[in-house]
């Protein structure tokens, strides 16, 4: 009687279903910024699918997060239950930063979302399409003064790619680094700055209301809804998107990395995360595996070259 009771519990137990992985999702940042929204509405999707149990966020911010992803690579090692969210301001962040730790130390399991710039004008400025922009930045750089995000961040690397798709020495441009969006764009409203650019949501309401003309946004193809053409169609080879990335910790197994992938895979295709990318308006750029390593690579070093090109990393 002993042992059939033992060997029914030991069979119960083997029945019961395997529990949710319970993540840790380190967001490089401050609440409320664009990485720490993606680490919640991540938190919001897990849960809300089933897919993890309980899920916590911590904010670990400071020099374009390379200082969570510092303690995220040292303290998280070999742990499948920490992520790390991420984007391509911690390409430039770590260049620039000269951060000791780069993203080759964690372990890019996926692109998630991208949002596209958009270079816009005050409604009153002479300047009425992208190649008028062009063309009196061809003809005297400095003269065109551009409002963006932090020094070296995506709207400055865009501004470099900008110049020198149109023949401009980049290190003439004269780009004027804002802590804040909502600074950015009272310059550029308050006719302070020639130009701003930034991601096509920090100016969507003032586009729509016609305060600001859209000249151009940085996508390969057009963008539904968005009545401006891209940097291509302008006669300029540049394509940049503000992408943000989930990452594992360094040191798991094959065995780990496949499940850590598997549920990102469930969370991107779920209701809860589609309904989140409307609600924000970010856009569905999912990539995975080895394709995001690819193109992570190529991104890092197309980074480091404009970088240089600007005069900010050496």
């Amino acid at each position: 009687m002993k042992q059939f009771l033992i060997a029914s519990l030991i069979a119960g137990a083997m029945a019961l279903p395997v529990a949710a992985a319970d993540y840790t999702i380190i967001a490089p940042a401050n609440p409320g910024g664009g990485w720490d929204q993606t680490a919640r509405s991540m938190q919001t999707a897990l849960q809300q699918e089933k897919i993890s149990g309980n899920v916590q966020v911590q904010n670990v911010p400071g020099a374009g997060g390379t200082i969570g992803l510092a303690q995220f690579a040292s303290q998280s090692a070999g742990n499948p239950n920490a992520l790390l969210v991420g984007g391509y301001v911690m390409v430039g962040a770590i260049l620039t930063n000269k951060s000791p730790v780069s993203l080759s130390e964690v372990e890019p399991i996926a692109r998630l979302t991208g949002e596209y710039e958009a270079i816009v004008v005050p409604a009153e400025s002479p300047l009425k399409t992208m190649g008028d922009l062009v063309e009196a930045l061809k003809k005297d750089p400095g003269s065109v003064s551009w409002a963006g995000g932090s020094a070296g961040g995506t709207d400055h690397i865009a501004v470099g790619l900008i110049a020198k798709a149109a023949g401009v020495d980049p290190t003439k441009i004269n780009y004027i680094a804002f802590s804040g969006g909502g600074e950015a764009l009272a310059a550029i409203l308050g006719n302070q700055v020639t130009a701003g650019i930034s991601g096509y949501g920090e100016f969507e309401s003032q586009v729509k209301s016609g305060t600001l003309r859209l000249l151009a946004v940085s996508s390969a193809e057009k963008i539904a809804g968005v009545e401006a053409p891209t940097l291509k169609e302008s006669g300029l080879d540049v394509v940049v998107q503000n992408w943000r990335m989930v990452a594992a910790a360094p040191g798991l197994s094959a065995e780990q990395k496949a499940a850590v992938t598997a549920d990102v895979e469930k969370m991107v295709k779920s209701a809860s995360w589609q309904e989140t990318l409307k609600t924000k308006g970010w856009q569905d750029t999912y990539l995975s595996g080895d394709a995001f390593k690819e193109q992570l690579a190529k991104d890092v070093s197309a980074t480091e070259t404009i970088l240089k090109d600007i005069g900010l990393v050496q």
